[in-house]
């Protein structure tokens, strides 16, 4: 499979969401869009140019990302789970997926992207 160059970054703390933009720069990989809420998220996914997403579980106001994780799935497009939390917060439909642990290093955030590839 080829690199996934095209990332959606779904992330509601606008300082982490930087960091991970610049973290995906360093990587030579590109930002398909950020979002903030599920809504935003989903319309980058149906937008389409999208190879592969970086979800934060849990976003503000109690939102939670399984109906963006949901699309991706359904679209073929591979994604990460964002969590500080353990893995029992992840739902059982999605728990094979990479996680990506917080607090983000650049580290963690190229081998949970090798996970995808």
């Amino acid at each position: 499979m080829a690199a996934l160059r095209n990332i959606l970054i779904v992330e509601d703390e606008p300082l982490i969401a930087m960091m991970l933009e610049d973290f995906l720069d360093m990587l030579d990989r590109k930002v398909a869009g950020t979002a903030e809420t599920v809504n935003e998220a989903l319309e980058h996914v149906s937008g389409g140019a999208i190879d592969a997403a970086i979800l934060d579980v849990h976003l503000r106001g109690g939102e939670r990302s399984w109906p963006v994780a949901d699309a991706l799935a359904e679209a073929g497009i591979p994604f990460v789970l964002a969590t500080g939390g353990s893995g029992d917060t992840i739902v059982p439909e999605h728990r094979g997926r990479p996680v990506l642990a917080k607090p983000f290093t650049m580290d963690g955030v190229e081998a949970a992207l090798g996970e995808l590839e």
